[in-house]
C-alpha cells in the first residue's frame, strides 16, 4: 500500500476520525490566539482546523451546506478557499449561466430597438 492509501484507511477507523475532529476544532480555537503573533498565522491554523472538521465530521459537513445555502456568497468563497473541486465545477457552470444570461438579454435588447425603429430584421 501507498501513502495514501494508507492514510486513507486510518481516516476509515472511527476512533482516528474522532481524533482528527477533535484536533481541528482545537485548532480552530486555538487560531485568535495565533492571530496574535505577526504574519498570518492565525488564518492558516484556522483554515487547517475547518478542513479536519469538515473532512472528518458528518455533522459539520451539514452545518456548512446550510451555512451555504443561506450565505452563497460566502459559501462560494469558502470553497474557493479550500480549492474544492466542487467549487471549481459551480463556478464554471456560474459563469456558463451568466453568459448565457447576457446573451438573452443582449438579443431582447436588438428586439427591442428593431421595434422601435419599426424594421422587420
Amino acid at each position: 500500500m501507498n501513502l495514501r492509501q494508507t492514510w486513507l484507511a486510518w481516516g476509515r477507523i472511527p476512533a482516528v476520525r474522532t481524533a482528527l475532529f477533535i484536533t481541528g476544532l482545537l485548532l480552530m480555537l486555538v487560531s485568535p490566539a495565533a492571530g496574535l503573533l505577526p504574519g498570518p498565522g492565525g488564518i492558516i491554523v484556522f483554515g487547517a482546523g475547518l478542513g479536519l472538521t469538515l473532512k472528518y465530521s458528518e455533522w459539520a459537513k451539514r452545518q456548512y451546506v446550510q451555512f451555504k445555502r443561506k450565505h452563497p456568497n460566502k459559501g462560494r468563497w469558502a470553497d474557493w478557499g479550500m480549492r474544492r473541486g466542487s467549487a471549481k465545477r459551480r463556478e464554471h457552470l456560474r459563469k456558463q449561466r451568466e453568459a448565457k444570461a447576457l446573451a438573452v438579454a443582449a438579443d431582447s435588447q436588438a428586439e427591442c430597438k428593431c421595434e422601435l425603429e419599426g424594421r422587420d430584421d
